[in-house]
């Protein structure tokens, strides 16, 4: 990382201060926020001096004043940086004219904020410049206990804008995906974007406890309700009021267990085990699970009612390998925070990257993370190479099978010229045939058949468009 930079930032938007802190600080840099430019010149005069002075100018119109001709007087034009919003360009012509060299728009990225530290150590530059975000940007926010949620690929970008409009409305949100994708990460920003984000965040592992435990769990007990119940104990509802409690791996859960939950969403009331009188309790429930529910349905393992209570709102995070573009990524917020927890520094090659880009990451993110541990631990590049391409050469005949009858359409496979390119065509075989086997399911019911698929719609639609299913499907009609 670059030398740490001291950077003051204008804005009285207390949501975008928020963000800045959060990219800016884990970045390694030291960000002050004020809500205006006199409380700016304030810190001026008492000796504060920002490397860097960032204006924030989403929500204001090109022209109107940033800041106080006093403020402008006392710092040279290099050290200045307005903050627009996304896809906003207006603001270029007011910094060329007023000598400021760069804009950037939100989010911000950590290459924009090291190459403003450069630029104003070195001093003024011959002619001022907007500086545009870079085209790989992504969006990282940080969540409590060194957690975070990472975007860049559009499935990812469209989630977050999903969970951003999901988060305020106080009902139930079901989370799909499988094992290891990030569920309770989902759970927590949406917890982190509701009103009640300053009460309680509880997680419950439903499939972690046998029932008599989880109820318990749960519910609390009243004391003398079993053996060794010395004292009353409250439950997860209790500790959660007011708050957000996640159900995690909530198909696991016994059916009495379903039954007693379900009484809970519909009422908000409940019993202690033991208890004569009834609990009441305001809790924003979130449930997930890496099941097929309509299939733990069908075979009587879940109820249907419990499940279209929970199933208002619902979000699907998508496996690891639909959003490979994020492995680079998620390795180096993963290397950064386990190299300082390990006292292990350790810089993961372009080959071996690309090596975790190939494969196809059955445990998700999870596994991922376990591979980044490891592999600092080790401190053994070679070895984590080697193993990643035995198990990505061990996969692709698996794969092959599974799609050995699959139809290609013509034009849409070119020919291989690598391995990458033959992992990638399999792929796209085998999504192929899944689709298609959905698709004259449900009839070309298209929500039916992302419901079968485990997919949310929209990515369902992204690819029917990808694979050119539509076309396919009005000549198999014909």
């Amino acid at each position: 990382m670059k030398q740490a930079a001291r950077i003051l930032v204008v804005s009285n938007n207390t949501e975008v201060c928020n963000l800045i802190h959060s990219t800016i600080e884990f970045r390694g840099h030291v960000a002050i926020c004020v809500p205006s430019s006199k409380e700016a010149l304030r810190l001026l005069e008492h000796g504060v001096q920002p490397e860097i002075i960032l204006f924030d100018a989403t929500g204001s119109r090109p022209g109107k004043p940033l800041f106080t001709p006093e403020l402008f007087e006392k710092i040279t034009h290099e050290k200045l940086c307005i903050l627009s919003e996304a896809g906003d360009t207006s603001w270029e012509h007011c910094a060329a004219k007023w000598g400021i060299a760069a804009v950037l728009t939100l989010p911000l990225q950590r290459q924009d904020i090291e190459k403003l530290s450069e630029t104003s150590k070195e001093g003024p530059s011959s002619q001022p410049a907007a500086c545009a975000p870079p085209q790989t940007g992504y969006h990282l926010e940080e969540l409590d206990n060194n957690r975070f949620f990472l975007a860049a690929s559009p499935v990812m970008m469209q989630l977050y804008r999903d969970v951003r409009a999901l988060a305020p409305v106080d009902i139930p949100v079901l989370i799909l995906g499988e094992s290891g994708v990030g569920k309770e990460v989902v759970a927590m920003l949406l917890h982190k974007y509701h009103a009640r984000t300053e009460k309680t965040f509880l997680n419950v592992n439903c499939a972690a406890l046998p029932t008599e435990l989880l109820e318990s769990e749960l519910f609390g007990y009243e004391a003398g309700a079993f053996t060794g119940a010395t004292k009353a104990k409250p439950g997860k509802f209790e500790l959660a009021n007011k708050g957000t409690l996640l159900l995690d791996e909530i198909g696991e859960m016994n059916p009495q267990m379903q039954a007693k939950l379900l009484h809970v969403l519909q009422d908000g009331s409940f019993s202690r085990l033991g208890a004569r009188t009834t609990t009441q309790v305001d809790v924003r429930v979130l449930a997930a699970t890496n099941i097929n529910m309509e299939e733990a349905i069908t075979q009587k393992r879940f109820r249907e009612d419990l499940y279209y209570r929970l199933n208002t709102l619902t979000l699907t995070v998508p496996p690891l390998r639909e959003r490979r573009e994020e492995v680079p990524l998620l390795i180096e917020q993963m290397a950064r925070r386990s190299s300082s927890e390990l006292g292990q520094p350790f810089a993961f090659s372009r080959h071996l990257i690309e090596a975790a880009q190939d494969y196809h990451w059955p445990g998700n993110v999870r596994e991922l993370r376990n591979f980044v541990t490891r592999t600092l631990i080790l401190q053994d590049e070679r070895s984590a190479y080697d193993d990643l391409r035995a198990r990505t050469r061990d996969e692709a005949p698996r794969m092959a099978v599974v799609a050995a009858e699959a139809p290609v359409l013509e034009n849409k496979v070119a020919a291989p010229a690598g391995m990458k390119d033959v992992i990638s065509q399999v792929k796209n075989k085998a999504e192929i045939r899944m689709l298609q086997d959905a698709l004259l399911a449900s009839g070309w019911n298209r929500r039916r058949a992302a419901r079968s698929l485990n997919i949310s719609y929209r990515s369902l639609l992204y690819k029917i468009q990808q694979h050119g299913l539509t076309a396919h499907r009005e000549s198999s009609a014909a």
